[in-house]
């Protein structure tokens, strides 16, 4: 019986300290940056997006969970000038055709699952909310010296963002956009 229980202890020490929530460690929004680049035939654009809040769940130097906050409103367009189409752009991807920013101010990322694939080094499953739609990301994050970075793919098909979008319309020819926009995420803590 003791030899029993000893067994059951051990197991219990091991499964909290492999599978434990870790500390909640806070992110520094100032210090934190989201730069996206959207695709299409005929070019590409880029930009940034605020971060509202978040934390990292953290043992020691071992990513364990966490969540953040975007701040939908504050999508800035950085490879066109003021005058020069960039104005027009913010404006379209705060509308419906986009990202419906009025009625989806904020869109967040919530980590699931996080395995270990090297020092310092993640493998992250999370499940990202746009438009009111949640869909679960893969993606690959480090952590060093108080910084954690990641590059996520999203497929905006996925979170009803059908503008230009050959996965709802057909013959766009020139005009089609790809579903897919990448998020290059740095957040410091």
């Amino acid at each position: 019986m003791r030899i029993q229980n000893f067994l059951l202890a051990a197991i219990m020490m091991f499964s909290f300290s492999m599978f434990g929530h870790g500390d909640p460690v806070k992110i520094d929004t100032e210090k934190s940056t989201i730069t996206w680049l959207g695709k299409k035939v005929t070019g590409q654009h880029s930009g940034t997006i605020g971060i509202k809040s978040g934390e990292l769940m953290m043992h020691g130097d071992k990513l364990e969970g966490g969540s953040f906050v975007i701040d939908m409103t504050t999508i800035a367009v950085t490879d066109l000038k003021a005058g020069q189409g960039k104005e027009k752009l913010e404006g379209h991807l705060n509308s419906d055709d986009f990202f419906g920013v009025a009625t989806n101010p904020e869109a967040t990322l919530k980590i699931t699952r996080v395995m270990g694939i090297g020092y310092g080094a993640f493998k992250v499953l999370a499940d990202i909310t746009i438009k009111g739609k949640t869909e679960e990301v893969s993606f690959d994050a480090n952590i060093k010296d108080g910084m954690a970075t990641a590059e996520i793919t999203i497929d905006r098909a996925k979170f009803d963002v059908k503008y230009g979008s050959g996965s709802f319309f057909d013959n766009l020819g020139d005009n089609m956009i790809y579903d897919d926009f990448v998020l290059n995420v740095k957040l410091a803590f």
